[in-house]
């Protein structure tokens, strides 16, 4: 167990790990997060000792095949799974898709996927509804969302895609309750974890969790470039290999796939950048377990919450008491949305707008300051007189 720190006598060094926030208040976790110097030079000494073994040596080749099983290790810890279970990814959309184009669709299939999905999900989901005549269904998210999956599932729902944390709200969709509900009629679930992989605890063989596709660089402050994908065991028969390469086989043996979550793995990748998102594990457990990290996100993110909720032209789309550190509200102003986040630009401060709804987000890390919050509050303050 991580001792009780003391958020007052650490929080300042701990930042100032991170260059980024040295010059800037930022609220973009949940589009890119903040790399840290450790995980930088992390991943420049891997480039550097791949080049001192020398590239494509036996010696180079073993090394990274290494870095790849420590860092599904490291990645299961904070999942709650065993390594053995996961792919190494690039991203979250890359995940789904090795998901999504790997089980064995039919004519006449149904699919049941939220209507707070990623554009890139959506996509694929349509793609794989122009080829295999598959049925596609959308149910809505909100209150009750239990109910709405149950009313929509069908005899032939093959898979139900959803995210665990909306991206659009940040609210939290009851995960071990779909699975089970899902699981009941032979129906499996794939999620789109993209942002609660690093702000939420996780425990997902506990959850029987079918697919979680996501990736390191958001919540994580890892390098972009490298996710993850679990599928659960007990199903991996059922997904097969959607891209074929070196890594997901065994040319040596009659059966080509290798037996555990390499199969869905290809070829080259940038493997340095896997010392980088360790690193970034590693520091990110300095700082405590993650129900404290959890506590202190849900803490900063009520804080601003509540300041926003002060002023009557700002309107809250995420809920009012937030689960996560995603806070999504609207302006009435003189000014877009999209004005308001450059003019905030311009002042240092990083937030996002949002299409659908059409308002701005700010995300709140454990890390983050509440002299961040008081900069972002006065800087909207002044737009909106």
């Amino acid at each position: 167990m991580f001792k009780t720190i003391d958020i007052r006598l650490m929080h300042p060094e701990f930042r100032g790990h991170f260059p980024a926030l040295r010059d800037k208040s930022y609220f973009n976790y949940g589009g890119q997060g903040t790399l840290s110097q450790l995980a930088l030079d992390a991943i420049v000494q891997a480039y550097e000792q791949i080049q001192q073994m020398g590239p494509f040596s036996l010696a180079a080749n073993h090394w990274v095949m290494e870095q790849a099983d420590l860092t599904r290790q490291a990645l299961a810890v904070e999942l709650g799974v065993d390594g053995r279970s996961l792919s190494l990814t690039e991203d979250v959309t890359v995940g789904c898709n090795i998901f999504l184009w790997g089980l064995p669709w039919q004519t006449g299939d149904h699919l049941l996927i939220s209507d707070a999905e990623h554009p890139g999900v959506v996509a694929a989901v349509q793609e794989l509804m122009r080829r295999h005549q598959v049925e596609v269904s959308v149910f809505s998210t909100g209150a009750d969302v239990l109910a709405r999956i149950e009313r929509q599932l069908q005899p032939n729902t093959r898979l139900v895609v959803m995210s665990h944390i909306l991206w659009n709200t940040g609210q939290i969709l009851p995960l071990a309750e779909i699975n089970r509900l899902c699981h009941r009629q032979n129906t499996l679930v794939l999620v789109d974890a993209a942002q609660s992989v690093g702000q939420i605890p996780l425990a997902l063989e506990e959850w029987d969790v079918d697919g979680y596709a996501f990736t390191g660089h958001k919540w994580l402050c890892g390098p972009e470039g490298l996710g993850g994908l679990y599928v659960n065991p007990r199903i991996r028969e059922q997904v097969q290999p959607t891209f074929v390469g070196w890594r997901g086989i065994q040319p040596k043996l009659g059966r080509p796939w290798q037996p555990d979550g390499r199969r869905y793995e290809v070829a080259t990748s940038a493997f340095p950048l896997m010392a980088g998102l360790r690193a970034a594990l590693d520091l990110q457990r300095t700082w405590g377990d993650g129900r404290s990290r959890y506590q202190r996100i849900l803490h900063l993110s009520q804080s601003l919450s509540d300041r926003l909720q002060k002023f009557s032209q700002i309107k809250l789309i995420s809920n009012p008491q937030p689960a996560t550190g995603l806070v999504c509200f609207q302006v009435d102003s003189a000014y877009s949305h999209a004005e308001i986040v450059q003019k905030l630009e311009e002042q240092r401060i990083f937030t996002r707008t949002l299409a659908n709804p059409d308002c701005i987000r700010a995300c709140l890390h454990y890390f983050s300051s509440e002299s961040e919050i008081e900069q972002l509050v006065t800087a909207l303050k002044v737009l909106i007189s």
